[in-house]
């Protein structure tokens, strides 16, 4: 009985941060034609790896390729099925970076998707910006950017935190965030926690930071903390107030 192969993520998943431009670009052969073919590329694909469903391969606008997304991850795979690239699709003619454009429509559904109550949130009385931060209770810059809350809150940005344990789930930041998400002030244990203070908690159920670990995953951070805007970019690693201040004033421009 053949075997099917389970994704090789050395090979298929290696770059957290690519998205399939796919969803901005339509067909350009003929619709009967890429309708067959696209068929035949996803019998392939979901026959050699376990964890990419049809729905995940679609049309891309280089004829003779296809794209696999899965979340934030892209790959470019040959009709024949034989070849697979990695990469960033650039549209020289527009000078736009198409697979960026995608990823930042990616991260902006799944972020938008995130109910404020499934965070721990921080708001200023004046709401200007909001941003989300994936953060890890014992990562240097991610207390740098917590003991500065004040200073975020005071430019009218919200922040809506999202746990991270960047070592996984067998790390003691990994328990620190289940206490984190099982005490009665969110708030104050985190900041409790990012000062290696203690800090009460009761038992609950605290599968949201599995839930929020993969989601980090998927929006492609490859380290903490992760910042994201509301039109989805992604800002990797700690930027101070003023400076992040700045970026949102450009982007709402």
């Amino acid at each position: 009985m053949k075997t099917r192969m389970q994704a090789p993520k050395s090979i298929l998943f290696s770059s957290l941060a690519l998205v399939a431009a796919a969803v901005f670009l339509g067909p350009t052969a003929p619709a009967e034609e890429s309708d067959a073919s696209l068929q035949q590329v996803r019998d392939k694909v979901t026959a050699m790896f376990d964890t990419i469903e049809a729905k995940d391969v679609n049309i891309s606008p280089v004829d003779g390729w296809y794209t696999i997304q899965k979340g934030s991850i892209v790959a470019y795979i040959s009709t024949d099925g034989r070849y697979l690239l990695q990469g960033d699709l650039i549209d020289l003619e527009q000078n736009v970076n198409v697979s960026e454009a995608a990823r930042n429509q990616s991260r902006r559904e799944l972020m938008a998707s995130v109910k404020d109550e499934d965070v721990i949130l921080f708001s200023p009385a004046e709401k200007k910006y909001s941003v989300s931060v994936f953060t890890d209770v014992e990562c240097t810059y991610c207390r740098r950017l917590h003991n500065q809350i004040d200073e975020y809150l005071a430019h009218g940005i919200e922040v809506r935190y999202l746990m991270y344990p960047r070592n996984g789930p067998t790390s003691n930041a990994w328990t620190t965030a289940e206490h984190v998400w099982c005490a009665s002030d969110r708030n104050g244990a985190l900041t409790a926690a990012k000062n290696d203070r203690q800090f009460a908690f009761t038992d609950c159920d605290a599968s949201i930071v599995q839930n929020q670990y993969q989601m980090g995953q998927e929006v492609g951070l490859s380290g903490t903390p992760a910042i994201v805007l509301d039109d989805g970019t992604l800002i990797s690693g700690y930027l101070p107030p003023d400076q992040l201040k700045a970026r949102l004033d450009i982007a709402a421009n």
